[in-house]
């Protein structure tokens, strides 16, 4: 049984109880996916997006939550530390419903970074992290309770978490490059 007070737990019973029936894997996608896309941290265009995927605008308890999202991933992102923790079931979830919301997360990721990307190149290298997340967003029924399955979530886990500092690190250059201007 998972446990009642995991973050993920608290997040998913405060979207139900105000009537979004939104996963809270999806909902932490979205917003890293617009951030590493260059959305920025103002919170008036985070709660917009966010109130499009709830359906509607949050209630203050809910808008208070998001906010607080939305400052954790930006301390995440903008550290030195270089760490992205997925708000995702607790590795005592069934491996099943940890790999739905591994799925819902990456959808949500590619919705926010689809809906902010700019006009601008990405290598090779950020083109195949985007084809991966598209990939791993079907991964719902390909997971099987087992040692292997375990440790195939694992492995995409860790890779998620990296992935989108890579994504931001790229589009933070890129923008900067662009801001500069050309001497002639």
């Amino acid at each position: 049984m998972p446990i009642q007070n995991s973050p993920y737990q608290a997040f998913a019973t405060l979207l139900s109880t105000s009537g979004h029936p939104v996963s809270p894997a999806e909902l932490h996608g979205l917003l890293l996916g617009r951030s590493c896309a260059g959305a920025g941290f103002e919170a008036d265009s985070w709660l917009a997006d966010a109130a499009e995927l709830l359906e509607g605008e949050p209630q203050d308890n809910v808008r208070s939550a998001l906010i607080g999202l939305q400052e954790m991933v930006k301390g995440e992102l903008t550290s030195d530390d270089m760490t992205v923790v997925l708000l995702l079931p607790t590795d005592d979830a069934p491996l099943t419903e940890r790999a739905v919301a591994l799925g819902q997360w990456c959808q949500g990721f590619l919705t926010g970074f689809g809906l902010t990307r700019r006009e601008y190149a990405l290598t090779d290298e950020a083109k195949e992290v985007l084809q991966d997340l598209a990939a791993i967003s079907q991964v719902q029924d390909a997971l099987e309770e087992s040692d292997d399955g375990e440790s195939d979530y694992m492995e995409v886990m860790e890779y998620l978490r990296v992935a989108p500092l890579l994504l931001f690190t790229e589009t933070k250059k890129t923008d900067e490059a662009a801001a500069k201007p050309s001497l002639h």
